[in-house]
C-alpha cells in the first residue's frame, strides 16, 4: 500500500527590507557635505585654524562687553600705561583703552574682509560664466574689462578715489576693494564653463527650454561649488591685508571709525618705545592671515577627493604574539597529551589512520 505525500510547497518569502527591495544597500549612504565635514575634521591644522577664526570673532565682539572702557573713552590718569588690571593691553597716547581700540578695529576688518570675499567671488562667478557660456561679442567684450582692470594699479585707483569719499559709508570702500579683486578668478570660472557648458546635463537644460541664466546658476556654478568657496575664503584673507594696508596710510576706513590698519598706523611712532602699542594690534592681523590660511588648506583637502589630506589612513593592524614552540622536556597540554600529538604537528584525521592501519 503505497502512501501518496503532498507535493513539497515552498515557504512563502517574507517581507523584503526597504533597502533591500530599492536595491540600496542596507548601510545608508553618506552625504557629500558629511563626508567634507569628515575631512575637514581630519586636519589638525584645519580645525586650529578654525578656532583661531571663531575665537577672534569671539573676542572682537564679546571682548568690548568684558571691560568698563569704551574705544572712544579717554583715561586721562593713564598715558602711554603699560598692561595692567585697569587697562589689560595699556593705553594709547592719548589715553584710550588699547584693548578696546582694537577689538572696534578687529570688528571692522573681519566684517570688510568678509563683505570684500563674497562680492568679489560673486563678480568673479558672473562674468566667468556668462563670458562663456554666451561667447562670441558677449566674451569679448567681457574679457576686455578684465584685462583692463588687471593692467590698472587698484592700490593706486582706491587711494585716489578714497578722498572723494571721505565722510561717506564705508561700505563704499568695501565696494572699491570688491571691484578690483575678482579679475583672476573669473578667468579661471570662465575655463571651467568652456568645459561645463558641452556636458550633457547642460545640454539637456538648453533643449527643454530652460532659460541660459537658469542653466548658469543652477546647473554650471554649483558644480563649480568647491573652488567658489575656496576662492571666497582666500580672497577674505586678501581683503583684510589690503584693507589694513590702505587704513595705514590713510586711504581706508576714516575716523571716528578705526580698523586694525588705522591703530596700527596711529601708534607706530610710539612702536620703539611702548611695543604693546604695535604688537597686540599687529598680533591680531597676523593671526587673521595664519588661521584663514590654515581653513582654505583645509577646505581644499576636504572638497578635492584626490587630495592628500582627504584619504582615509588605514588602520593599523594589531600585531599578534607569536607563537612559542614548547622547550624540550617541558610538560605538554592535557589535550595534546591525551590524542597522543604535539602541539607543532597537526593531527591525522580517522581515515588516514584506518588507512595507514
Amino acid at each position: 500500500m503505497s502512501v501518496q505525500l503532498p507535493p513539497a510547497t515552498e515557504p512563502a518569502p517574507g517581507p523584503v527590507p526597504p533597502t533591500e527591495a530599492e536595491g540600496r544597500p542596507a548601510k545608508a549612504r553618506t552625504s557629500r557635505l558629511r563626508l567634507t565635514v569628515r575631512r575637514f575634521a581630519r586636519n589638525r591644522l584645519a580645525l586650529f585654524g578654525l578656532f583661531l577664526l571663531v575665537l577672534l570673532f569671539l573676542g572682537a565682539y564679546g571682548g568690548p562687553l568684558l571691560t568698563k572702557w569704551d574705544y572712544q573713552q579717554h583715561d586721562f590718569m593713564n598715558f602711554l600705561s603699560s598692561p595692567s588690571a585697569d587697562h589689560w593691553w595699556g593705553t594709547t597716547q592719548g589715553g584710550v583703552d588699547l584693548f578696546s581700540l582694537t577689538m572696534r578695529g578687529l570688528q571692522k576688518s573681519l566684517i570688510i574682509g568678509l563683505l570684500v570675499g563674497v562680492i568679489s567671488t560673486f563678480l568673479a562667478a558672473t562674468v566667468g560664466a556668462f563670458a562663456a557660456y554666451f561667447g562670441g561679442w558677449t566674451d569679448r567684450v567681457l574679457m576686455w574689462i578684465v584685462d583692463l582692470l588687471l593692467v590698472m594699479p587698484s592700490f593706486l585707483i582706491i587711494a585716489v578715489l578714497s578722498p572723494a569719499f571721505r565722510g561717506a559709508t564705508w561700505l563704499i570702500f568695501v565696494v572699491l576693494l570688491g571691484a578690483f579683486s575678482w579679475m583672476v578668478t573669473g578667468r579661471v570660472v570662465r575655463s571651467m564653463t568652456f568645459t561645463l557648458k558641452d556636458r550633457e546635463f547642460v545640454k539637456a537644460a538648453k533643449y527643454m527650454g530652460v532659460p541660459a541664466p537658469v542653466i548658469i546658476f543652477r546647473h554650471i556654478l554649483p558644480s563649480m561649488a568647491s573652488m567658489l568657496i575656496i576662492d571666497t575664503v582666500i580672497q577674505v584673507g586678501a581683503a583684510v591685508i589690503g584693507e589694513s594696508s590702505l587704513s595705514y596710510f590713510g586711504f581706508g576706513v576714516q575716523a571716528p571709525d578705526v580698523s586694525l590698519g588705522t591703530v596700527i598706523a596711529d601708534n607706530t611712532t610710539n612702536a620703539s618705545t611702548y611695543p604693546w602699542l604695535f604688537f597686540f594690534p599687529a598680533g591680531c592681523l597676523v593671526l587673521i592671515g595664519v588661521a584663514i590660511s590654515f581653513v582654505g588648506d583645509g577646505l581644499r583637502d576636504a572638497l578635492d577627493p584626490n587630495a592628500s589630506g582627504a584619504k582615509a589612513r588605514s588602520p593599523r593592524k594589531k600585531k599578534q604574539p607569536k607563537q612559542r614552540r614548547p622547550a624540550a622536556g617541558a610538560v605538554l597540554p592535557a589535550q595534546a597529551t591525551a590524542s597522543g600529538t604535539r602541539p607543532d604537528e597537526p593531527e591525522t584525521s580517522a581515515g588516514s589512520q584506518g588507512a595507514a592501519s
